[in-house]
C-alpha cells in the first residue's frame, strides 16, 4: 500500500466549520484516533501531514505509532500575513518573523516546513486563484532559511508561474500545482522536486452540487493532460489526497487518488510501471521529509 503524502487530520472531509469547532481550544483525541483508525483499516502506514493551528497534527504524531503509522508533520503551515493560509497555520510579516516560525517548528520537533506561496482555486471560473504567487525573491528566501535549519520545504502552490517560481527556488515538494503549462511542468520535472497533485480535491467535487460541474470537469481534464505530460517528461510524483478537504475522507482519499492516477495514466503505461513510478516518488518524499 502507498503512503498518504498530504493530509490534514484536523479536517473531517465533510464540514470544515464543524472541524474547527471540534478542535478549537483543545484537540479532540477521539476524532484524531478515528481518522488514524481509518488509515490503519486500509493498510496505510505512512502519513505526511500539512499542519494546522490547533495542535491536532502534533497529537496525531504522538498517537500514530499505536496504529502502526509513521507520521511526519510540519506541525503548522506558514503564510504571509494577509494572504491565504490561516486555516492551516500562522502568518509572518517579514523574513525575521518567518525565521522565528521556522525555528519554532524545529524546536517543537517538526519534521519539515510547509509554506503557502499562492491562493486556492475559487472554482468560479477555470484558472482562477484567490491570490497570485509570492515574488520569486521571497520564495527563494523562505526556502533558503528553512534549508539552513536542515528542514525540507513542502509548498502549497498553484498556477504555472507559482510552480515555476517555487521549483526554481529549490522547494522539495509541490502540493496541488493546478493550472500549469508545459513550461512550468518542464521546470518542475527538471528541478527534482516531487509533485503531489491532490487531484481528488477537484475530482471528488464533481456531482456534489456545490460548484459547477462544467468548470470542475474542465479543471480535472487539465490536470489529466498535465499529469500525462509530466509522466512522459520523467518528473517525480507521489500520492497525496489532501485528506480532510471537502469530499476527501481520511484513508479513502488515498485510494481515490490512486484511482485518479490510474485512469489518467494507464492508457499510456502499465500498472507495474505506474506503481514503480509512484513508489520512487514516495521514496523521495520519505527520504527528504
Amino acid at each position: 500500500m502507498f503512503g498518504e503524502c498530504h493530509a490534514h487530520l484536523f479536517m473531517n472531509g465533510t464540514d470544515y466549520k464543524k472541524a474547527v469547532m471540534d478542535h478549537k481550544g483543545h484537540p479532540a483525541e477521539s476524532l484524531v484516533r478515528a481518522h488514524l483508525k481509518a488509515y490503519q483499516d486500509r493498510g496505510i502506514t505512512y502519513v505526511r501531514e500539512g499542519g494546522d493551528p490547533y495542535g491536532v497534527s502534533a497529537l496525531a504524531r504522538e498517537l500514530a505509532p499505536e496504529y502502526g503509522i509513521t507520521y511526519r508533520t510540519s506541525l503548522f503551515a506558514v503564510h504571509r500575513k494577509g494572504r491565504y493560509g490561516g486555516i492551516v497555520g500562522f502568518a509572518y510579516e517579514d523574513s525575521r518573523e518567518y525565521a522565528a516560525l521556522v525555528r519554532k517548528v524545529k524546536a517543537l520537533g517538526g519534521d519539515f516546513i510547509k509554506i503557502m506561496t499562492t491562493g486556492i482555486m475559487d472554482f468560479k471560473t477555470d484558472h482562477t486563484l484567490t491570490c497570485a504567487s509570492l515574488p520569486a525573491e521571497e520564495i527563494r528566501e523562505l526556502v533558503h532559511i528553512a534549508h539552513e535549519e536542515g528542514l525540507a520545504v513542502m509548498t502549497h502552490t498553484n498556477s504555472a508561474r507559482g510552480v515555476q517560481r517555487a521549483a526554481e527556488a529549490g522547494v522539495d515538494s509541490i502540493e496541488h500545482g493546478n493550472f500549469q503549462d508545459r513550461e512550468s511542468l518542464d521546470c518542475l520535472a527538471e528541478s527534482g522536486a516531487v509533485w503531489v497533485p491532490t487531484c481528488v480535491t477537484v475530482k471528488n467535487l464533481i456531482g456534489c452540487g456545490r460548484f459547477s460541474d462544467d468548470i470542475l470537469k474542465r479543471i480535472y481534464r487539465g490536470f489529466q493532460e498535465n499529469l500525462r505530460y509530466f509522466y512522459k517528461k520523467g518528473g517525480q510524483a507521489a500520492l497525496g489526497s489532501d485528506a480532510g478537504a471537502y469530499q476527501v475522507l481520511h484513508g479513502q482519499g488515498l485510494l481515490d487518488e490512486y484511482e485518479a492516477f490510474s485512469e489518467t495514466l494507464l492508457p499510456q503505461t502499465g500498472r507495474e510501471e505506474l506503481d514503480q513510478w509512484l513508489k520512487r516518488g514516495e521514496a523521495e518524499i520519505r527520504k527528504k521529509f
